[in-house]
């Protein structure tokens, strides 16, 4: 079994641990996001995380929090075998000989190519993710189109191609390879400094499961932490109508979210991504460590 097959099936196998650990936590964040700023003397939809949760289990049950999951379900795949494999490629390049370790700089230098080639699936994946976990939060603004009601990830996909053309659902590239370059960059390379911190020196082979964890949950944090106010406004953007928009772009995004609501708005759903990055992350990568030893 060549490494790419290897890369490709062990990062599914990670990929949808992700996933399913991930998403409700990932629906709360993109709710919070996206909500309209609330005018002068009114409240917000959601006064925070828990509201949030709370406001969606009543009105659309257990099933509102995995709402969107089914995009990035059917993709994690092609997804993670982009990721994997351009980083499994690119780790190549700098290795000496087969099997040989990398410095912890490389597996950053890994980070980053991956995540500029994994944003070109990521885009209109995370569109439709987003137009359906934000419709509801969104209804009660006539001014933003994704108040219609979308009968699931194809739907979205339909509406958007239909009104906008296949380059609809790219909307929002550049903030997400604005989020995928560094953010990858920065995962690898937390990832691959902790395991080696552990295992003293850069044979990180033996490790167990434990660290595997620890290293993963970190990571994942760690990626928030670097990108955050880049994934808001790519939320906002990708929510946005599309005949009418609020925002012309990124950085006209981030000069109406500072003036409505200060540095606080570009981090909107942070408590939800920080919980959510522990978990989540840490099942991706204990599962993509397992499978893929597995294949020897």
């Amino acid at each position: 079994m060549g490494d790419v097959a290897k890369d490709l099936a062990a990062g599914t196998a990670g990929g949808a641990a992700q996933l399913i650990c991930g998403h409700p936590f990932d629906t709360i964040k993109v709710k919070l996001q996206s909500q309209p700023a609330p005018l002068s003397g009114q409240l917000p939809k959601y006064s925070g995380a828990m509201d949030a949760v709370r406001q969606t289990l009543a009105s659309e049950g257990s099933r509102g929090l995995y709402k969107g999951m089914g995009a990035p379900l059917a993709t994690v795949a092609a997804l993670n075998a982009v990721l994997f494999s351009v980083r499994g490629q690119l780790e190549s390049f700098f290795r000496p000989y087969p099997g040989a370790s990398l410095e912890v700089k490389q597996q950053v230098v890994c980070g980053a190519g991956a995540g500029a080639a994994v944003s070109l699936l990521a885009c209109p994946t995370e569109l439709i993710k987003c137009r359906l976990q934000a419709q509801s939060a969104l209804a009660a603004s006539s001014s933003v189109g994704v108040a219609v009601k979308y009968g699931g990830p194809m739907d979205v996909a339909k509406h958007v191609v239909q009104s906008n053309g296949v380059k609809g659902l790219f909307k929002g590239l550049a903030p997400t390879m604005a989020r995928e370059v560094p953010g990858n960059a920065v995962v690898f390379g937390v990832y691959e400094m902790i395991k080696q911190h552990f295992a003293g020196g850069r044979d990180t082979s033996n490790l167990g499961r434990e660290v595997l964890i620890l290293a993963g949950g970190v990571s994942g944090a760690a990626f928030w932490l670097a990108v955050y106010p880049t994934d808001v406004i790519k939320s906002v953007i990708q929510v946005d109508d599309f005949k009418n928009p609020k925002f012309s772009g990124s950085i006209d995004a981030f000069r109406k979210i500072m003036a409505s609501e200060g540095v606080k708005g570009l981090y909107k759903g942070f408590g939800p991504a920080i919980v959510r990055s522990a978990p989540a992350n840490a099942a991706c990568f204990l599962v993509y460590e397992i499978t893929r030893s597995s294949f020897g």
